[in-house]
C-alpha cells in the first residue's frame, strides 16, 4: 500500500505542470487572422543596419545588423558588434515568431557555444515595438531587458533598453541605446527545401 501512495503522489507531481497548461480555445481561423494581422509587425526592421550604440556597461560601440524573413514568416536577425577595423567582437542571432494564441511574438537569442536561452516576448504599441528577454541565463548572471524601438522610419530607427539584474523589481533606465541608419534593402530567403 504505501508503494501505491508513493506512485501516487509522483504521478501527481509529474501531471500538475501538464494539466496547468493552457489550451487554445481560438480556432484555426482566429489564429490565422491574428497572424495575419500582425505578421509585418518586425517588417521595419528586415535588411541591413549599421548602428552606434552607448551602454553603461560597455560605453559607446558601433555595428551592424541584419534581418531577412524567412519563407514562413518568421524574422531571423544578426547583431554584429565590430571595432574600429570592423572586427566582429560579438555576435547573436534571433529567431522571432508571431503566436497567433497569445497574440504576441516570441523570440529567442543564441549565441555561439550558449544554447537557446535568451527568450523574450514583444507586441506592438502604437508606433512601438516593445520586447521584455532574458539575457545571460545559461552564464549564470540573468538580467531582464525592456526594449523599445521608436522612431521607426524607412532609413532608421531608435532601441532605448531599460535594464534589471533582480527580476523585475528594479530598473535602470535607458541601460543601452542604439540608433540605427539602413544600409541594404529589406529580403526574404525560399524555402531551403522546396516541393519536386
Amino acid at each position: 500500500m504505501p508503494r501505491c501512495i508513493c506512485l501516487l503522489c509522483a504521478l501527481t507531481v509529474l501531471v500538475m505542470p501538464l494539466a496547468a497548461q493552457t489550451v487554445s480555445r481560438k480556432s484555426a481561423e482566429q489564429i490565422q487572422k491574428s497572424f495575419e494581422t500582425h505578421k509585418g509587425d518586425f517588417d521595419y526592421l528586415l535588411g541591413d543596419w549599421a548602428f552606434t550604440a552607448k551602454s553603461r556597461e560597455f560605453g559607446e560601440f558601433k555595428g551592424f545588423w541584419s534581418a531577412l524573413r524567412l519563407s514562413e514568416g518568421q524574422i531571423l536577425d544578426e547583431y554584429r558588434v565590430v571595432d574600429e577595423k570592423n572586427e566582429t567582437i560579438y555576435v547573436t542571432t534571433t529567431i522571432r515568431n508571431y503566436n497567433g494564441i497569445s497574440e504576441q511574438w516570441e523570440l529567442i537569442g543564441m549565441d555561439r557555444a550558449n544554447g537557446l536561452q535568451d527568450f523574450g516576448t514583444a507586441r506592438r504599441v502604437g508606433a512601438e515595438m516593445r520586447l521584455e528577454q532574458r539575457f545571460g541565463v545559461a552564464q549564470g548572471t540573468p538580467r531582464t531587458l525592456r526594449i523599445r524601438y521608436y522612431n521607426v522610419q524607412n532609413d532608421r530607427f531608435s532601441w532605448a533598453a531599460d535594464r534589471s539584474d533582480d527580476g523585475g523589481t528594479s530598473w535602470i533606465e535607458n541601460f543601452q541605446t542604439i540608433e540605427a541608419r539602413r544600409i541594404g534593402k529589406p529580403r526574404s530567403m525560399e524555402p531551403l527545401a522546396k516541393p519536386r
